[in-house]
């Protein structure tokens, strides 16, 4: 497994205890706000939103909690300007990273940020200096339990999926993000359950890491996906299942 793949896969089985987090719903709260207020509270003709709606909803937020966010950034409610901020950076064994977040308070996030990559050997680099090694892409796992590869490559490849693999207990479908919506739509159709749906990056090539580096590495990750301000961490490492098994005994 390698990178994004990896993460998924070790998000997947933390998904219960992440749920409980607060911050999970801070995240996709301030997802949705700034998605509103950048292009308008329809999701018809709003993808992010509808993407953030979507993530919320499977995180059982209540429709309350949704419709305000997103009347506070049609400005129908008072509420905080979130910008978008995104970090190039480095982890350990020179691991490319690409760190994505919504704040109000730029100086200050990038002061956390930047602690934190210093604490697990990382540190952050100039701007564009690895967003070049990542493309855009849409990202669908589903539980190896809810279907058989067979008929999710029928669906998924016919729908415009560019990829199917299995990873641990997981299926894992890539495609165009233009395709993510349609995607999804053909798999709920056919009453298979989604674990994950959702817009991200994935590396043009992997770097090993090994050892006390891929302990960091994936200690490092965690630290910023639980910082509030931070919606997604993108990262090009490659970590073999023995080294995985060792860095994340408890």
């Amino acid at each position: 497994m390698s990178g994004h793949s990896k993460w998924a896969s070790i998000k997947h089985k933390k998904a219960i205890t992440d749920k409980k987090r607060g911050a999970a719903f801070t995240k996709v709260t301030r997802e949705i706000t700034a998605a509103a207020r950048a292009s308008g509270g329809d999701m018809n003709t709003n993808p992010r939103l509808r993407t953030a709606v979507a993530r919320a909803r499977f995180l059982n937020m209540p429709n309350t909690n949704v419709e305000n966010a997103i009347k506070k950034g049609t400005g129908e409610l008072p509420g905080v300007v979130y910008e978008d901020v995104t970090f190039d950076a480095y982890g350990p064994g020179g691991v490319a990273m690409l760190i994505e977040g919504l704040t109000d308070n730029k100086n200050r996030t990038t002061a956390e940020v930047r602690n934190i990559l210093s604490k697990k050997n990382g540190s952050l680099a100039g701007a564009g200096s690895t967003a070049w090694m990542f493309v855009s892409k849409g990202f669908i796992s589903i539980e190896t339990s809810k279907t058989t590869e067979e008929q999710l490559m029928e669906i998924a490849l016919e729908a415009g999926a560019d990829d199917i693999k299995t990873e641990g207990t997981l299926f894992e479908i890539t495609c165009e993000p233009a395709n993510l919506e349609a995607v999804k739509a053909a798999i709920t159709a056919k009453n298979i359950p989604i674990d994950t749906a959702e817009l991200t990056k994935v590396p043009n090539a992997y770097v090993k890491a090994t050892g006390a580096d891929a302990k960091q590495m994936l200690g490092l990750m965690e630290a910023l996906e639980e910082h509030e301000d931070i919606q997604q961490v993108h990262a090009n490492f490659d970590i073999s299942d023995e080294d995985m098994a060792q860095a994340t005994e408890e």
